[in-house]
């Protein structure tokens, strides 16, 4: 049994197309360099990482529910779309008291209208944008940070 810190992270859809969707958008780097990279860097913090991505919405919500049950230190999420749609992934993030952090490659402020609103930001403790890959390490450091 690792009794280390659960960070589970949490990748919605089309997050398996990293590298050859629109990388002028989202970058070169497909979910699996993300991931290699965010599995280092939590060895170095002293958390486990859990990561999963689906093109489903329910899902996503029921590892948000799992996160609660858990125990997790922390959810980083990434729900692409449905972060400018799903109410049902809102209500899941209130229903735990693990704390969420959202997390996107590009910055959505910065993009379509409809990419402003974020129902996932309503409930989330935070959300890191812009920063391409590094965002997903910034969100890992900015979990380590909630042990303290």
């Amino acid at each position: 049994m690792n009794d280390l810190p659960l960070v589970m992270v949490l990748n919605g859809p089309n997050l398996n197309l990293l590298g050859s969707r629109e990388p002028h958008i989202y970058g070169q780097d497909t979910l699996d360099d993300i991931a290699a990279r965010l599995e280092d860097q939590a060895q170095g913090l002293g958390l486990m990482v859990d990561i999963r991505q689906s093109n489903h919405e329910g899902h996503l919500v029921d590892w948000l529910h799992e996160a609660g049950a858990r125990g997790a230190l922390a959810v980083i999420l990434n729900a692409g779309a449905f972060t400018h749609t799903s109410i049902a992934i809102h209500d899941a993030i209130k229903g735990i008291t693990v704390p969420v952090i959202e997390v996107h490659l590009s910055n959505p402020h910065a993009r379509e209208e409809f990419r402003h609103v974020s129902f996932v930001a309503r409930a989330a403790k935070g959300s890191i944008s812009g920063f391409g890959a590094a965002s997903y390490a910034l969100a890992l450091d900015a979990a380590a940070a909630l042990r303290h």
